[in-house]
């Protein structure tokens, strides 16, 4: 069907309103559709960032010695508490650096904290270092994990300085104790000799007065 004249002409405008009217509903569609994707990106990089500070944070924690290893696990819903929420991020930080600076008695412990969105949802765990099978399980998927086995080598690497360093102050006070010995052994014998040499020399000065006083009394008598 053709159409002429007006009609012709309002088809035409019709036409490209409808169009324009498309073409501006879909810009704006895709616009929608594009800045609700950038909003849920940065969201999540947000909180990206987020646990990556908290991370930092975990790190800077001074574990109790007591404490041979340490995991912690966060709920999602936790780190979104405690994102939008400083101050129950500050609880949480506190109860874990109470629990991890706590003794655990006088054998080694692996201890498992658990973070929940509320603080009645958080839970420790923890067992003797003879079953860490236990704990390696339970905390394969953990959030933060660590150990003191580094703390552990450097007291063993200490322990062996210190016990070579006795050994060693040990074999110098044998040797001053021998040097001590030998020169009191010297001393002695010099003294014994001195004390001969004395007495040698007293002997002949009593030999030689003997003689003298008997040549004296025998020419006493041949005088006599």
């Amino acid at each position: 069907m053709s159409i002429s004249g007006v009609g012709q002409n309002y088809y035409q405008n019709s036409v490209a309103t409808t169009k324009s009217t498309k073409s501006v509903n879909s810009t704006e569609e895709f616009t929608l559709e594009k800045t609700s994707g950038t909003q849920e990106l940065s969201e999540a990089e947000e909180m990206e960032l987020f646990k990556k500070e908290f991370y930092e944070e975990l790190s800077k924690i001074t574990m109790h010695t007591t404490v041979s290893n340490a995991a912690v696990n966060v709920t999602e819903a936790a780190f979104k508490r405690m994102k939008d929420d400083p101050e129950y991020k500050q609880q949480v930080l506190n109860w874990l650096k109470r629990d991890l600076g706590a003794s655990y008695g006088s054998r080694n412990a692996s201890v498992m904290l658990t973070v929940g969105s509320t603080l009645e949802e958080c839970r420790g765990d923890a067992w003797p270092v003879s079953a860490d099978s236990e704990f390696g399980i339970r905390s394969q998927d953990s959030f933060y994990k660590r150990s003191n086995e580094r703390r552990d080598r450097q007291k063993e690497l200490l322990e062996e300085y210190l016990e070579k360093r006795a050994q060693a102050k040990k074999q110098q006070q044998e040797m001053l104790n021998e040097k001590i010995a030998k020169a009191e052994q010297e001393r002695s014998r010099l003294s014994r000799s001195w004390s001969s040499e004395r007495q040698m020399a007293k002997a002949s000065s009593t030999y030689e007065a003997n003689v003298m006083t008997g040549t004296v009394a025998g020419g006493d008598s041949l005088l006599g």
